[in-house]
């Protein structure tokens, strides 16, 4: 009887990590692929992003709706609660053998403490990272706390992981997903670029990046 593994994913940036570790469960003969589409996914004003996953060939197992259209404490506080009743359904639906969750958003959380309840083992990707000042900080080391399996990015997240208390037999470097992201990707050549972007790049070239946070 193959396992049912059960990969949540709530925005478009985190399923693009996840792409390639859904693939690999999908085509692995003794398990089965389940997904569940939860948080911006299925939000209009953010386009609706649950169709990429299909336009990939998924199935969508199921959906979770569980945004309020606000980001305020509040809204917040009220989507977790959401996402927790509509989690506690579909998980009792689908009775994963894992699920595998990825970050520090919200609605991870609120999946991860159903599951928690449910006695569903979790596996948790990019534990034990920091985020100063952040609430992130404090949801991804709670999502690591109700997990079972932690796959970090970097060494200093696997002793972070299990300073927290988590088993060190249970914790597995094995680096950032994007890797896998980066490594199949087709790169274009310098007068692709160029075009794609409508100027010419200089002999030195500077890129720099603003987080919104």
């Amino acid at each position: 009887m193959n396992r049912k593994i059960c990969v949540i994913t709530g925005t478009r940036a985190e399923y693009g990590l996840l792409r390639w570790l859904i693939q690999g469960i999908a085509e692995a003969p003794d398990l089965e692929l389940q997904i569940i589409a939860t948080g911006m996914h299925l939000s209009p004003e953010f386009g609706l992003t649950w169709r990429e996953i299909e336009k990939d060939g998924y199935t969508i197992s199921r959906k979770v709706e569980m945004l309020t259209s606000s980001d305020t404490p509040v809204g917040i506080a009220k989507a977790m609660g959401l996402g927790m009743i509509g989690f506690a359904d579909a998980l009792d639906e689908l009775r994963p053998d894992l699920i595998v969750v990825l970050g520090d958003r919200f609605e991870i959380f609120a999946a991860v403490a159903a599951a928690m309840v449910a006695r569903i083992p979790v596996a948790h990707i990019h534990g034990g990272e920091a985020t100063e000042g952040l609430i992130d900080e404090a949801i991804r080391h709670s999502i690591s706390k109700m997990s079972h399996l932690h796959f970090v990015a970097a060494e200093e997240y696997r002793q972070r992981v299990i300073q927290l208390g988590e088993a060190p037999e249970r914790v597995f470097l094995v680096g950032g997903l994007g890797i896998d992201n980066i490594k199949r990707l087709t790169l274009l050549d310098r007068a692709n670029l160029e075009a794609s972007l409508g100027w010419s790049l200089g002999e030195k070239n500077l890129l720099v990046t603003f987080h919104p946070v």
